[in-house]
């Protein structure tokens, strides 16, 4: 009997980090550098047929535009085929609320629970790491990307 499991995404940058969560401890890790369109679907398709899948997560942004854009796709269309619930939350549960790259000296940041954008004289380079323990409250049923895409200026 397959265990029953959670399952997080972080496809932000490289690696793809891919955390498979027990009771919401974290059991085991996957990472890929392959491009998250060619990879996903092989992935997942491991972890379905050894798991019992029960809820899917993800980080929805900021990040790279075309990467949370694959994994939106993909994973919501899991969920809808598959029938488990998706959640998200952004990209700074997963780095200790540091600053995030988005264009040349232009960084994310998140400021109370409002996410704008700052110049930076130094750019910090960009780390997630997946959770030891998966704290629901920090998700949401609201797993619309946040591309973050405004005016630079």
């Amino acid at each position: 009997m397959p265990k029953n499991v959670d399952v997080l995404l972080i496809a932000l940058s490289s690696p793809i980090q891919i955390g498979i969560y027990e009771n919401q401890k974290l059991i085991e890790k996957l990472q890929s550098s392959e491009k998250s369109s060619d990879v996903l679907p092989l992935l997942y398709k491991d972890i379905l047929e050894r798991y019992n899948v029960q809820k899917l997560f993800y980080a929805n942004g900021p990040g790279s535009f075309m990467a949370i854009k694959v994994a939106y796709i993909f994973l919501k269309s899991i969920s809808i085929i598959k029938k488990i619930p998706l959640f998200a939350t952004d990209a700074f549960y997963f780095n200790k609320n540091q600053p995030i790259k988005a264009i040349g000296k232009l960084c994310f940041v998140k400021i109370a629970s409002e996410i704008k954008t700052q110049k930076l004289e130094t750019v910090p380079e960009s780390s997630f790491e997946l959770p030891v323990e998966l704290d629901y409250s920090e998700f949401t049923t609201n797993t619309t990307p946040l591309y973050m895409i405004g005016a630079v200026g």
